[in-house]
């Protein structure tokens, strides 16, 4: 077989993004001459994260179309126009063998291209409730890989492989607290609640945190990804009183680290987080977005909390938050109890998985 060429395609955030960046890894482990290039949307953040984990880019014009009216509306076709044009430019010239979606706006016109022009085409579902993205792109689709149970509900059945999610690979990294406490320069002696909102931080957490951030307790601290749009608030209404315990940025580039200093995790439960979580042994109070289709992050989170595997608050209580969180720290039985039972949704080996599967759709060609 000549040098496999992979496309991969999608993004928007750090849910889509680090697990693509984790396949385009396996896939270069089996067959290390391969040719992977990634396609994502303008403006968006895999036009940085892709680039810094050494794989090229080509950026679209699309944007996603809004359920509320607004003048953005009226550029959208133009701009889904232009980018099928620039898609098909970009596999005319790169010829793939393979085009695999992630989801996020750039895989629509990309697969769909794809499709037209003979390339056999690889999904990767995160989520319990497929994006529009995926939906539309599944009939064409030669294989979809997918992390839950019951998929066939939206999936021709013979299409679907349970896979899991690919996690990043620089979580599996074996720090031991200690290096981390060092790194973060934080308190060995106190206790370290993680705070992530995802890759682009969660309003609603933000604003129960800060609320209630001067009630935390003299023994815990905090390492608190706020996300680049509400850092300066935070920043600046964080208490001076407790301004030495709270590490306080708008994104953390060394989630390793974080990972292994964290006694405790806040969370919203998109399925990478529930992923990179399981594999890890993380004892966590999900937050699920109330913003998502079919409310798919409170159904994430309800198969975890079935198996007494994490502990669930919804987003409309986060202003109890910090006292949930204190007071699960102080249950060392029961963090033990979370932290193993979690592990046992952990499937570390996603991202070989669907590599393996991309290989084969190009052998099939």
């Amino acid at each position: 077989m000549s040098t496999l060429k992979v496309i991969i395609s999608g993004g928007g955030t750090g849910g889509h993004i680090f697990p693509a960046i984790a396949i385009a890894n396996s896939v270069k482990e089996l067959q290390p001459d391969a040719k992977i290039l990634f396609v994502g949307a303008l403006g968006k953040m895999e036009m940085e994260k892709v680039p810094a984990a050494g794989y090229a880019i080509v950026g679209l014009p699309v944007a996603g179309f809004h359920r509320k009216l607004t003048l953005r509306n009226l550029a959208f076709p133009f701009k889904l126009l232009n980018s099928l044009l620039k898609a098909r430019k970009v596999i005319r010239q790169f010829k793939p063998d393979v085009a695999v979606g992630v989801g996020g706006y750039a895989s629509g016109p990309v697969l769909r291209v794809a499709s037209q022009t003979g390339v056999p085409s690889l999904l990767q579902e995160q989520n319990s409730f497929p994006g529009v993205t995926n939906r539309l792109l599944a009939k064409k689709a030669a294989r979809i890989c997918v992390a839950y149970q019951g998929m066939e509900r939206f999936f021709t059945k013979e299409k679907i492989l349970i896979t899991g999610n690919p996690v990043r690979n620089d979580l599996l990294n074996s720090i031991d607290r200690d290096t981390a406490i060092n790194f973060w320069n934080l308190d060995p002696q106190k206790k370290v609640i993680l705070v992530i909102g995802g890759s682009l931080g969660a309003r609603s957490i933000n604003n129960g945190i800060i609320a209630t951030i001067d009630h935390l307790p003299a023994d815990v601290q905090m390492i608190w990804q706020t996300g680049r749009l509400y850092f300066d608030e935070m920043k600046n209404r964080l208490p001076q009183a407790v301004a030495e315990r709270v590490l306080v940025t708008d994104f953390i580039g060394r989630m390793d680290m974080a990972f292994a200093a964290a006694d405790l995790v806040v969370s919203r439960a998109g399925a990478s987080s529930i992923s990179e979580l399981a594999i890890l042994g993380k004892p966590t109070i999900f937050v699920p977005s109330p913003n998502v289709s079919e409310d798919h992050q409170t159904k994430n989170a309800k198969a975890l909390v079935d198996k007494d595997a994490a502990v669930l608050l919804p987003d409309a209580r986060v202003n109890e938050l910090l006292g949930e969180a204190s007071a699960l720290l102080g249950e060392s039985a029961k963090l033990q109890n979370l932290s193993e039972n979690i592990k046992l949704f952990a499937k570390p080996d996603a991202a070989r998985t669907i590599a393996n599967e991309v290989i084969k759709l190009a052998q099939k060609k």
